[in-house]
């Protein structure tokens, strides 16, 4: 029976502000929440509550045949809880079906895993705990920033006891392969590797409303149709979209909450199974090993890192903000490592990009700024901001070696002498005990005579 597994992503920035140069050193607060609150608003009720209500009947008019999976970034989480409460509400009740599995991913959608491995195993730490706490699951499946991967990425996720790994089933990687098996990673044999089917997923998310496209319209049978008519070795199928799409790029009056509504049912009837990655994977063997020497995404045609790389005004950026990755994990100030959080939102760098032609349009299509220059000068203003409140607690004529070992020593004696404390109040609390439980002593003195006393008072009368 051949499987297919619907991702649905949602992700969502802290956007900045406009941030001028005068505005460094007076003014720490960075974020537009106008923006943030009008454009999450938006989007809860066109596309992510809606869609949440769909899937939802999808699972209970199929009895919980139909499956699929979430990724939801941190700063996602953190805005819809601030601005859209209720959409919270209704991510948890997919959650409570059992049909849905919640992928891990990084906290604020990042570039971490091309920068600096710690913080990625910071972040992806941060984002599942936030996970575990919001919606009761445990991530077992990673999907990594718009699905970058390669083969230093492999280790580390590996390392961090993932099995299971989605990535973007590039042709210019797989060449000859087809998408729709399952691999596993030629630099950690046990990480299982799942790959998005790119045409497919288009079919809907970018086709669907196109009537200038040639198998326009789309209908629920159509697409079933094609999906059964995959050769019957092939494993599964799975299919990235971010949740966005529907409602929002794709408007309910086009039809497209219908067309999902009615793919279980065809689905049925073509006998196609709808399941979770983790489903999928235990029931599949890997094929093959996939070596990726150099990172591949799901971003643009060339699917590889140059959205976010590809010019100096972006990577000038990522190298000085990642510059000062060791002294904020070393410090305790909380609105700091806030800050650093949102600042490494991988969206940031996407909206400096200068690819032209398809690629730039679509580029500036999602970026509030004028122009990439105008969006490298405004982060840049931010970031200086920031780097200025870092050299305040960590100043940079103190390398970070010395600095750890300050640090730890500071610590150290910090430990040694809450220690110590706790030992004082014990002896001091041991000390009062003893004394309250000690007998009373009695007076050594001896009660004088009465008899002599009275004796000796007659012979003073006489």
């Amino acid at each position: 029976m051949k499987s297919v597994c619907f991702y649905f992503k949602i992700h969502q920035p802290y956007r900045l502000k406009r941030y001028r140069f005068f505005d460094i050193g007076n003014d720490h607060y960075y974020y537009d929440d106008f923006a943030d609150d009008e454009i999450i608003t938006r989007l809860a009720n066109n596309s992510y509550m809606p869609m949440a209500d769909t899937l939802l009947d999808m699972i209970k008019s199929g009895n919980g045949e139909f499956k699929c999976a979430i990724s939801i970034s941190g700063t996602a989480i953190e805005q819809l809880q601030m601005y859209v409460p209720e959409c919270i509400d209704k991510l948890r009740a997919l959650a409570d079906t059992g049909c849905v599995e919640f992928l891990s991913g990084t906290y604020s959608h990042s570039l971490a895993s091309l920068e600096d491995p710690e913080e990625f195993m910071r972040e992806v730490k941060a984002h599942d705990d936030l996970i575990y706490r919001v919606f009761d699951k445990k991530p077992a499946v990673f999907a990594n920033t718009e699905l970058i991967y390669d083969d230093e990425i492999a280790m580390l996720v590996a390392s961090m006891g993932f099995k299971i790994c989605l990535t973007e089933g590039a042709k210019h990687v797989l060449g000859w392969k087809s998408p729709n098996y399952l691999y596993k990673a030629a630099t950690a044999p046990k990480l299982k590797l799942l790959l998005t089917n790119d045409k497919l997923a288009d079919d809907i998310s970018r086709n669907f409303n196109n009537p200038e496209w040639d198998e326009y319209p789309l209908t629920a049978d159509k697409y079933v149709n094609w999906l059964s008519s995959l050769p019957e070795e092939e494993q599964v199928v799975n299919l990235l979209m971010s949740m966005d799409t529907f409602g929002t790029f794709l408007p309910e009056s086009t039809g497209i909450f219908q067309f999902m509504r009615a793919l279980p049912q065809f689905a049925k009837e073509n006998g196609i199974k709808f399941t979770t990655p983790s489903e999928s994977v235990a029931k599949l063997k890997p094929v093959g090993e996939l070596s990726v020497p150099y990172p591949m995404s799901a971003m643009d045609e060339a699917r590889d890192v140059s959205a976010w790389k590809g010019n100096e005004l972006q990577r000038e950026a990522l190298r000085k903000l990642y510059s000062v990755a060791e002294r904020v994990s070393l410090c305790d100030d909380r609105r700091l490592k806030q800050d650093w959080e949102y600042l490494q939102s991988s969206d940031h760098f996407y909206y400096m990009s200068t690819k032209n032609l398809a690629d730039g349009a679509s580029h500036a299509a999602f970026s509030p700024y004028d122009s990439p220059f105008a969006a490298f000068t405004n982060y840049m203003n931010v970031l200086a901001d920031f780097l200025v409140r870092v050299e305040e607690q960590y100043p940079e004529s103190i390398d970070n070696e010395e600095l750890n070992s300050l640090l730890l020593t500071i610590r150290n004696q910090a430990s040694e002498i809450t220690s110590l404390k706790k030992e004082v109040t014990s002896l001091r609390t041991d000390l009062e005990n003893k004394e309250e439980t000690a007998p009373k002593k009695t007076s050594l003195r001896k009660a004088p005579d009465k008899k002599k006393s009275t004796a000796k008072k007659g012979a003073e009368n006489n």
